[in-house]
C-alpha cells in the first residue's frame, strides 16, 4: 500500500513539473530608443510585482520565458520613462519604444548631433551617467574618458580642475567641445580649461566622443574629434536626490537635486547643487568649488517648447603649475606630491600659483514642430565670466620662482626646506628706498559671450532629410594684469628695461599701489558667423551624408597700454574658413556593418597668432591651417558581443605657431610657417556579455603621429620695434613623434553584478609610447634632431563598488571608489629638456592610491 501511494505521489509530482515546464510562454522583443531608434542594452524587463526579469543583450534583444498567465511586463531603462506592456498572448512584442524622462532632451539631441550606433558613420564612444555614477570617484571629468581609444587624459599639475585630455594627439585647442551644442572652447585659443565646468558630473546625461571628424553639423572644424556634453533637461517625473561623500586629502563633497515633473501646466523645473571642498593630493592645492544648474521647461503645445537653462561652477583653488625634475622630486620630503610653487608668508602657507572662476552660462532652447516633417531648433546663449590667477611680478620676480626645470636659481629665495621664502622678500622690499622689486600680481580673464544656434531640418521624402542652420557668434574678453600684493613694499613702479613705463599713458616714476593695473590692459573682440548644411540619406541598410559649412572669423585687439587713446584699436582682421565631409554605413546585416568618412576643411588662426608681439602689429603671415582626414571602420553586434575596429588618417598642415627667441640680449618673435604633423592610427573597442550578471570591456589605440615637414619663420625685434634687421628661422621638425599623449593605449575592464543590488567593478588602463611635449618651433638646431623623451609605460588599475538598499521607503545608493589601487609611480606629464632625457626633462607625477566613498539617497 504504502509503495502504492508513493508510486502515485511520485507520478503526480511529475506531472505537475511537466506542466509547470509546459505552461511557458517565450516573450521577446527589442526595446530601443523613441527619438533615435537606437538601441538600449541593459535594459531590464520585469514581470510586475516579481524580481522574475531579465536584461537586453548588447543589440537591445531579448528573450524571455514567462508563466502562463503573464499579463503585463515593465521595460524601464536609465534615464527613460519605464513602460508596461500588455501581453495578451502575444510571443513577439517587436519594437519597443521608451521615452525620455527628460522634457527636451531629444531637441537638444539634434543641436549637439549625437552619433547614432550603426547609422552614423564616425567612430564614437559613449559614456551613460550610470557609468560616471560608478567610475567617477576621485577623478576629475575629462578622466572619464580615458578608457575611449584615442583618448590620454591626467591631473596634469594635480590642482582642482587642471586635468588635460587629447585625442588622437591632438590638444583640446583641435577638440570641439560642446555642451547641449554649445561650443565652450575659447574663442581666442580654442583651450578648455576644466576647472570652468568642474560641476559637470553631477548633471551630465550623457558623454560622447566623436572621433575625427565627428557628425556635429555647427560650423566648428576640431582636428581631433568632437565631446558632446548633453545635462540633464527638466525632469518629466517628479522627485529628487541627495549625496554625500568623502574622500582622501579631506575631500568632502554635498549634493542635492530637486525636481517639479513635468505638471498639467506643461511647466517643468529642475534644480541641482553641490559643494566640494579639500586639501589635495598634490601639497597645498586645496580648493573649494561650488555648482549650480537650473532647467525650466515648458511644453506651450504640440508645436512648441522652450527649456530655458543655467549653470556654472565657481571655484578657487591652489595650483602646482612650475614642472620639476624626477630628482627635484626624489630629493625632496614630499616626493612626488612635491608643489615648487608654495612656501610660508607670516608664519603661514602662501601659493603663487591660485586660480578662481565663475563662468556661468545661461540658454534658451525653443523647438518648434512646425509640420509633419519639418523642425526648428534654435539655441540663443550666454557667459559672462570672471576670473584670474596669481602670478609674480617685478625686476626681481623671480625670488618668487624656481627656474623653469624646478632647479633653485641664482636669485630664487628658498627655506632651508626647499618652499619660497616669502619673509625674506617681504624683508628686502620694506628696506628697498625704489619700492617692491617682487610683487605678486593678479591676471585678470574675464569675457563676454553671447551666441545664437538654430538648425532647421525638413524631410524632402522617406530616404531624404536635409538640415542646415547658423553659428552666430560675439565674444569680447577683458585681460588685464593688477597689483595684488606689494609684498612688504610701499609702492611699485612699472617700467621696461630702458626705464620708461610700460604704459605710455602715465609716466615712469608713477607710484602703483594695490589694484592699479600694471604691465597689460587689452581686450579682445572676436565676430563669428558660420552657415552649415547637411543632406542625410537612409534606405534600408544604407545611410549616408554630405554636408559643408563655411565660417567667417573677424578679431580686434584693443591695447590701453603701449598705445595712446585714439590709436589704441586695430581694424577688424578676416579669415574666411570652410569644411566640406562626407561619409556612409552599410549594414551588411543584422549583426556587420562597415562605414566610411572623409573630409577637408580649413580653420582661421586663433586670435594670439594674428596679433605679433603681444601688441597690435597684425602678422602679415597668418593664413588658415588645412587639415584633411580619412577613415574606415567595422562594426559587430550581436546579443553577447559589441566590437568596433576604425582606422583613420588625418593630415594638418601649415600649423599656425608663434615662438619668442633671444638675439642680441633681446626678444624676437618668429611666426612659423609650413609645419605639417600627419596622425594616423588603429582603434578598437569591444564589450562582451559573458553572463547577465557579468561583462568584460576592453579597448587598444595603436597611433602614429609624427611631424613631416620643416618649417621656417620671420622675425621681428618685440624690443626694437623700428629695427630692420632681418632673422630668419628653420625649424627642424621634419620625422619628429608628437608629444604629450600617449600613442599606444589599452585597457581592459570587469563588471559583475553579484547580487541583485551589489555591483563590483575592475578597470585597468596602459599607456605607452609617450613623448615628453615640446615646443616645436624651438627646435632650431641643426645639430639636434633627437626624438622628445620617451617616457615610461605605465598602468593603473582601479575599483569600485555600488550598493543599492532602502532607507526606509527611499532608495539608496553607495559608491565607492579606489584610484591606482596599487599606488603605482608614474610620471604622467612632462617638457622635454636639453638632453631629451629623464635627468633633464621635467614635469609632473600622477597621483597616488586615491580613494572614496559616497552615498546618494532618491526620493
Amino acid at each position: 500500500m504504502k509503495k502504492t501511494v508513493r508510486s502515485i505521489l511520485s507520478m503526480a509530482a511529475l506531472m505537475i513539473l511537466s506542466v509547470a515546464a509546459i505552461a511557458q510562454t517565450t516573450v521577446k522583443g527589442v526595446v530601443v530608443d523613441g527619438s533615435t531608434n537606437e538601441t538600449l542594452p541593459g535594459a531590464s524587463i520585469i514581470i510586475p510585482g516579481t524580481a522574475t526579469g531579465t536584461v537586453t543583450g548588447l543589440d537591445g534583444t531579448f528573450v524571455f520565458e514567462v508563466p502562463n498567465g503573464t499579463k503585463s511586463l515593465v521595460v524601464s531603462f536609465v534615464g527613460f520613462l519605464n513602460k508596461e506592456l500588455t501581453l495578451n498572448g502575444t510571443q513577439d512584442l517587436g519594437t519597443i519604444k521608451l521615452e525620455s524622462d527628460a522634457v527636451g532632451l531629444s531637441e537638444i539631441s539634434v543641436l549637439a548631433s549625437v552619433a547614432i550606433d550603426r547609422q552614423t558613420p564616425v567612430a564614437v564612444s559613449t559614456i551613460s551617467p550610470e557609468l560616471i555614477a560608478e567610475k567617477l570617484g576621485t577623478q576629475e571629468f575629462p578622466e572619464m574618458l580615458k578608457s575611449t581609444p584615442g583618448v590620454y587624459a591626467t591631473k596634469a599639475g594635480g590642482g582642482y580642475g587642471d586635468s588635460r585630455i587629447n585625442l588622437r594627439g591632438f590638444e583640446s585647442n583641435n577638440i570641439g567641445v560642446m555642451i547641449n551644442g554649445v561650443p565652450i572652447n575659447g574663442m581666442e585659443n580654442g583651450k578648455v580649461y576644466w576647472s570652468n565646468w568642474a560641476g559637470l558630473s553631477d548633471v551630465t546625461r550623457s558623454q560622447q566622443v566623436q572621433r575625427g571628424l565627428g557628425a556635429s553639423k555647427v560650423a566648428t572644424p576640431a582636428v581631433g574629434g568632437t565631446i558632446n556634453i548633453l545635462t540633464n533637461s527638466t525632469d518629466a517625473k517628479k522627485g529628487g536626490s541627495f549625496s554625500y561623500g568623502i574622500g582622501n586629502n579631506g575631500m568632502e563633497k554635498q549634493s542635492l537635486t530637486l525636481s517639479t515633473g513635468l505638471l498639467d501646466n506643461g511647466w517643468a523645473v529642475t534644480f541641482s547643487g553641490s559643494r566640494t571642498k579639500g586639501d589635495g593630493w598634490v601639497k597645498s592645492t586645496d580648493y573649494e568649488g561650488w555648482s549650480y544648474f537650473l532647467s525650466v521647461g515648458k511644453q506651450i503645445n504640440d508645436a512648441h517648447r522652450l527649456t530655458f537653462t543655467v549653470f556654472g561652477a565657481p571655484q578657487w583653488h591652489n595650483q602646482r603649475y612650475t614642472r620639476g625634475t624626477i630628482e627635484d622630486y626624489k630629493n625632496h620630503k614630499d616626493g612626488s606630491r612635491r608643489n615648487l610653487d608654495y612656501g610660508f608668508k607670516n608664519g603661514e602657507r602662501f601659493n603663487t600659483a591660485y586660480n578662481y572662476y565663475h563662468k556661468p552660462q545661461a540658454s534658451l532652447n525653443h523647438y518648434w514642430q512646425i509640420n509633419e516633417k519639418t523642425t526648428l531648433s534654435t539655441s540663443v546663449y550666454a557667459s559672462i565670466s570672471e576670473g584670474g590667477g596669481r602670478s609674480t611680478d617685478g625686476k626681481d620676480k623671480y625670488w618668487l620662482r624656481y627656474d623653469n626645470n624646478g632647479k633653485v636659481g641664482s636669485s630664487t629665495r628658498v627655506t632651508a626646506d626647499g618652499y619660497l621664502d616669502y619673509d625674506s622678500v617681504i624683508a628686502d622690499n620694506a628696506a628697498s628706498l625704489s619700492g617692491s622689486r617682487a610683487i605678486i600680481t593678479n591676471s585678470v580673464n574675464s569675457h563676454q559671450w553671447y551666441g545664437v544656434l538654430s538648425n532647421l531640418s525638413t524631410e524632402l521624402n522617406e530616404n531624404l532629410k536635409l538640415s542646415g542652420g547658423v553659428d552666430l557668434r560675439y565674444y569680447i574678453g577683458q585681460h588685464s594684469t593688477k597689483i595684488d600684493d606689494l609684498l612688504g613694499g610701499d609702492y611699485f613702479v612699472d617700467v621696461d628695461n630702458n626705464g620708461a613705463s610700460k604704459n605710455i599713458n602715465r609716466a615712469a616714476n608713477t607710484k602703483l599701489k594695490k589694484g592699479d593695473k600694471i604691465y597689460y590692459d587689452n581686450p579682445g573682440e572676436i565676430m563669428w558667423g558660420g552657415l552649415f548644411s547637411q543632406l542625410e540619406y537612409q534606405k534600408d541598410a544604407l545611410s549616408a551624408f554630405v554636408s559643408a559649412s563655411v565660417t567667417e572669423s573677424q578679431y580686434r585687439r584693443t591695447d590701453h597700454f603701449q598705445y595712446l587713446p585714439g590709436n589704441q584699436k586695430t581694424a577688424w582682421q578676416d579669415f574666411l574658413g570652410y569644411s566640406a565631409k562626407a561619409g556612409a554605413n552599410y549594414n551588411l546585416d543584422e549583426k556587420n556593418n562597415v562605414f566610411v568618412n572623409v573630409g577637408y576643411f580649413e580653420k582661421a588662426p586663433f586670435f594670439n597668432s594674428v596679433f605679433l608681439n603681444y601688441a597690435n602689429d597684425i602678422n602679415p603671415d597668418a593664413e588658415n591651417e588645412k587639415v584633411y582626414s580619412a577613415e574606415v571602420g567595422y562594426g559587430f553586434r550581436s546579443n553577447k558581443l559589441s566590437v568596433n575596429i576604425n582606422g583613420y588618417y588625418t593630415k594638418w598642415m601649415d600649423k599656425s605657431i608663434a615662438t619668442t627667441t633671444t638675439i642680441r640680449n633681446e626678444d624676437w618673435r618668429f611666426n612659423v610657417l609650413g609645419l605639417d604633423a600627419l596622425h594616423m592610427g588603429v582603434e578598437m573597442d569591444m564589450k562582451y556579455q559573458i553572463t547577465n550578471e557579468l561583462s568584460l570591456t576592453g579597448m587598444a589605440s595603436m597611433g602614429d603621429w609624427e611631424w613631416i615637414s620643416n618649417g621656417t619663420a620671420n622675425g621681428v625685434n618685440m624690443d626694437n620695434k623700428d629695427d630692420q634687421t632681418k632673422e630668419t628661422l628653420t625649424i627642424y621638425s621634419d620625422g619628429l613623434k608628437v608629444g604629450d599623449a600617449a600613442q599606444t593605449t589599452a585597457a581592459l575592464g570587469l563588471d559583475y553584478q553579484i547580487l541583485d543590488d551589489l555591483k563590483i567593478g575592475m578597470n585597468y588602463n596602459y599607456y605607452a609610447n609617450l613623448y615628453a611635449y615640446f615646443n616645436v618651433a624651438d627646435r632650431d638646431n641643426a645639430n639636434d634632431l633627437s626624438q622628445a623623451w620617451e617616457m615610461p609605460d605605465y598602468g593603473l588599475f582601479d575599483l569600485n563598488v555600488k550598493y543599492n538598499f532602502m532607507l526606509g521607503s527611499l532608495k539608496a545608493t553607495v559608491y565607492g571608489n579606489v584610484q591606482n589601487v596599487f599606488n603605482t609611480e608614474y610620471f604622467s606629464d612632462a617638457t622635454d629638456g636639453s638632453a631629451h632625457d629623464w635627468k633633464t626633462s621635467y614635469g609632473f607625477y600622477g597621483f597616488g592610491r586615491t580613494a572614496s566613498m559616497r552615498l546618494k539617497i532618491k526620493f
